[in-house]
């Protein structure tokens, strides 16, 4: 409606009460709205932020009311079982049933479409195994010959997530979930909170580089803040943050609306405020002291297992340090490899989209430089980036991980509906929100049984699967076993798109290797390329 028919429908409606009479109630009524809306129109007319408005008085509005339900038409009366982003309603749906407990059996047969490329399967065997030949809670050691601690994992586990990012009421669901499930978890970089503690729960303390909950008045790291804390029983490994992949190279962010006083005081920063960790560490600035700070933290908590998460982005970086692992003779117990399509409350469209290496690329990288430079045997490997199903866990390990991390999983476990406000404070299940009228919404007690069922029905169904590809436990997958259509002519197994070098290969490469390249790149006593 153009601002000529504005001015035309709203005189002829306002002439309508005169017409029938002004002394009954309901045409003071209908008079009184035309005029309300006869001056909503004339502001938009005048206001000068929206072109649309101005153009279009009153109708125009129309353009946002339909923007702010779009998302929920889609989900809910458009999308697919296969279509939904991040995850697809299908995957969403079997989190869901797990969590509940619900029949978790889907009927009718596949809806993917197995002859598209990208398509991937595993491969099973005529001699299957049955399920109960198998150990039914394989445990990964987690700990190198410097650790006198050494921790056995569950092979599926919480992923970091703060509190901050999350709620208090989450945290409290998710410790509890880890604690009846006997799996850890992650507090993401935001610090150790009185809500991790409660229930008791094996925690894995992330270390980022606002360094919150062990950080000095400066902002620099602080060893005995960090010892005070990382000797507590229930930290039972240490991780230091180098990048995630939702925005790697780029620091942490907690929206202002999220930093309320308790949180502020946890992590030491002023309440009310953006707070953005800075995109590099303080405490050290190479290869070689990244290393010497893994043992200092190792001798700091009491010689627990220490090690680092990271998203690939320069193939030389990662070589860098392991090459410093066999300068300095210092290994971390474990490295978590994180997908570029790993998820975050908060994050720049660009660093969401097209930074960082998608996790299949990356594990494979990292578990092949680290069985390269020889010293694969004394590192683990943790998975992490949109891990849903126990398919996906299964391509992890197959690809070499120990172990996986699943952060949207358990989210989606908890209740999270996929409503996308985790960075406005406004997220409808209580999870992503620190209002205390959505937080209550969470029941602890409900939520964290959810969380506990939905980790033991997909560790089982990863179990299930490697007994019906005749394997006696899941340290048994390997790239042989997951295949994947490139196109409409070609199938390759992982072994053949990521071949595995022999141990200590790199360290004989010549100039005809493909790695080459970035071994000459590569320097331990700098994260800076060579050349």
């Amino acid at each position: 409606m153009s601002r000529a028919a504005f001015f035309t429908v709203h005189i002829l409606l306002a002439c309508i009460p005169f017409f029938v009479g002004l002394h009954s109630l309901p045409a003071w009524v209908f008079f009184l709205l035309v005029l309300v809306s006869f001056c909503v129109g004339i502001y938009d007319m005048q206001q000068t932020e929206h072109s649309i408005r101005r153009n279009f008085p009153l109708i125009g509005r129309g353009r946002w009311m339909i923007e702010s339900v779009r998302p929920f038409v889609q989900q809910y009366l458009i999308e697919s079982d296969v279509g939904g982003a991040p995850v697809n309603r299908m995957f969403r749906a079997i989190v869901y049933q797990r969590a509940k407990g619900d029949l978790a059996s889907v009927p009718f047969g596949t809806k993917l479409d197995t002859y598209r490329d990208g398509y991937e399967w595993m491969g099973h065997s005529i001699a299957a195994r049955n399920l109960s030949e198998l150990d039914h809670d394989p445990r990964v050691t987690i700990g190198g010959p410097d650790c006198t601690k050494p921790y056995a994992a569950s092979l599926l586990n919480i992923s970091a997530m703060s509190f901050g990012a999350l709620s208090n009421n989450a945290i409290r669901a998710l410790n509890k979930g880890a604690a009846l499930g006997n799996f850890y978890h992650n507090t993401g970089e935001g610090g150790v909170s009185d809500f991790h503690r409660e229930h008791g729960g094996d925690l894995v303390w992330q270390i980022g580089t606002g360094y919150f909950g062990c950080r000095s008045d400066s902002g620099s790291f602080s060893a005995e803040a960090f010892a005070e804390t990382a000797t507590l029983s229930n930290i039972k490994m240490i991780e230091i943050k180098l990048s995630q992949g939702a925005k790697p190279g780029h620091g942490g962010i907690l929206p202002a609306s999220k930093n309320t006083d308790l949180i502020a005081r946890i992590r030491q920063v002023p309440a009310g405020t953006e707070v953005v960790s800075p995109s590099a560490h303080s405490a050290f600035s190479s290869p070689k002291e990244l290393l010497e700070f893994v043992g200092q933290l190792r001798q700091l908590s009491g010689e627990k297992p220490v090690g680092f998460k990271l998203c690939v982005g320069r193939e030389s970086e990662f070589i860098a340090i392991c090459k410093a692992m066999l300068e300095t003779k210092i290994t971390p117990d474990f490295v978590t490899v994180d997908g570029g399509e790993g998820g975050t409350g908060a994050a720049p469209l660009e660093y969401s989209n097209s930074v960082g290496m998608p996790l299949r690329d990356g594990l494979a990288f990292v578990v092949n430089t680290l069985e390269g430079f020889g010293v694969r045997e004394q590192v683990k490997v943790i998975a992490s980036g949109k891990i849903i199903t126990a398919f996906h866990a299964a391509k992890a390990l197959a690809l070499g991980a120990d172990l996986c991390n699943s952060a949207r999983g358990m989210m989606l476990a908890l209740g999270c509906v996929q409503s996308l406000e985790c960075n406005t404070n406004r997220c409808p299940t209580g999870i992503t929100t620190q209002d205390p009228r959505l937080v209550r919404g969470l029941d602890v007690g409900d939520k964290g049984q959810r969380v506990a069922r939905f980790q033991a029905e997909t560790l089982h169904a990863l179990l299930d699967l490697v007994s019906s590809a005749g394997l006696k436990s899941p340290r048994d997958l390997n790239r042989s076993h997951i295949y994947r259509r490139i196109d409409q002519m070609s199938v390759k197994r992982y072994d053949e798109l990521f071949p595995l070098p022999q141990s200590g290969a790199y360290l004989r490469a010549t100039a005809t290797d493909p790695i080459y390249t970035h071994l000459k790149e590569a320097d331990s006593e700098s994260f800076a390329t060579l050349g």
